[in-house]
C-alpha cells in the first residue's frame, strides 16, 4: 500500500517530457507534490506541467540538456530558490544505445556516457549540498538491469548504467551520517517510446501503468534497490554468478537487441 504524504514534497525529476519521467511526473502530482521538471522539449514539458496542474500538483518546468552542466545546475538553484528546498530528486534522463562493437566509435560512446551518467552528476552535485545543510532528503537513480553485466550491442548502455548504479551506492556509502536515502531503481523492459519500435520480442516487457506504482512504492520505502519485474531481475542476478563461459554461451545468443543506424 502506497501511504507517504507526498502532500507539498518537493521533487526535481529529469527527463520528465516522455515515457517514464512524464508517467512518473504526473502519478506524483495526483499526490499532491510539487515538482521540478527538466527535458529539452520545451512544448512536451509545458503540456505535461499542465497536467500536473490539473491533478492536483505544482510544476515548474526546465527546458534543458541534461549534458548541459550550467544549465542543469541554473535551473536546479532557480528551482531551489523558490521553494526552498528539494526533497527528492529523481535521475531519470536516460537513452538507449544499442550497436554492434563493430560499429562503435568515441562519440557515441560518449554521447549515451554524458546523458545517462553525466546528467545524472550534474544534477546530484546540484542539490547535495543544501540536503547535506539540512541532513534531509533522498537521491534516486533510474539505472537499469542491463547494469549487472555486459550485454551484447549494448557496450555504452550497459557500461552508462552499471557507472550509475555504483555511482549511487558510493554516495549511499558517503552519505549514510547525513540521513539522506538513496534508492536505485533498475527496471527491465518497460512500454515507452525508447522500446515501442523494436520488432524483436522482450523479454517480459511491463506496461508502464504497471510499472509506475513500482517506482513510487521504492522511493516511499527508501529502498536502497528495487529491481523489477522479479522474472527478469532473478535471471539477471543469476547471471552475474555465472562463469564467463556460462554467460557467454547464453547472452550471446539473445537475439532482443537490434541494431540501430
Amino acid at each position: 500500500m502506497l501511504n507517504q504524504n507526498w502532500k507539498d514534497k518537493v521533487i526535481f525529476l529529469t527527463g520528465a517530457s516522455s515515457g517514464i519521467g512524464e508517467a512518473l511526473a504526473i502519478a506524483l502530482a495526483e499526490k499532491g507534490a510539487i515538482l521540478g521538471l527538466l527535458a529539452r522539449r520545451e512544448d512536451l514539458l509545458k503540456s505535461i506541467a499542465e497536467k500536473c496542474e490539473k491533478v492536483g500538483g505544482k510544476a515548474r518546468i526546465f527546458a534543458c540538456d541534461v549534458t548541459d552542466e550550467k544549465g542543469v545546475t541554473e535551473s536546479i538553484k532557480s528551482f531551489q530558490s523558490e521553494f526552498g528546498r528539494i526533497d527528492i530528486l529523481i535521475c531519470n534522463a536516460g537513452i538507449g544505445g544499442s550497436m554492434h562493437a563493430k560499429d562503435l566509435t568515441n562519440e557515441a560512446f560518449r554521447k549515451v556516457i554524458d546523458v545517462n551518467l553525466m546528467g545524472a552528476v550534474y544534477a546530484v552535485t546540484a542539490v547535495l549540498p543544501k540536503m547535506i545543510e539540512r541532513n534531509s532528503g533522498q537521491l534516486v537513480a533510474i539505472s537499469s538491469l542491463a547494469g549487472f553485466r555486459g550485454l551484447p550491442m549494448s557496450a555504452s548502455y550497459s557500461a552508462s548504467k552499471g557507472a550509475m548504479t555504483n555511482f549511487f551506492e558510493s554516495l549511499r556509502l558517503d552519505l549514510l551520517q547525513n540521513d539522506i536515502a538513496v534508492t536505485i531503481i533498475q527496471p527491465g523492459f518497460i512500454l515507452t517510446p525508447l522500446t515501442s519500435d523494436r520488432k524483436n520480442k522482450l523479454p517480459f516487457l511491463m506496461k508502464l501503468d504497471d510499472a509506475i506504482p513500482l517506482f513510487i512504492r521504492a522511493i516511499e520505502k527508501k529502498k536502497r534497490f528495487s529491481a523489477f519485474p522479479w522474472q527478469l531481475a532473478t535471471i539477471v542476478r543469476l547471471g552475474r554468478l555465472f562463469p564467463g563461459w556460462l554467460y557467454d554461451k547464453i547472452a550471446g545468443n539473445t537475439k532482443y537487441r537490434e541494431e540501430k543506424n
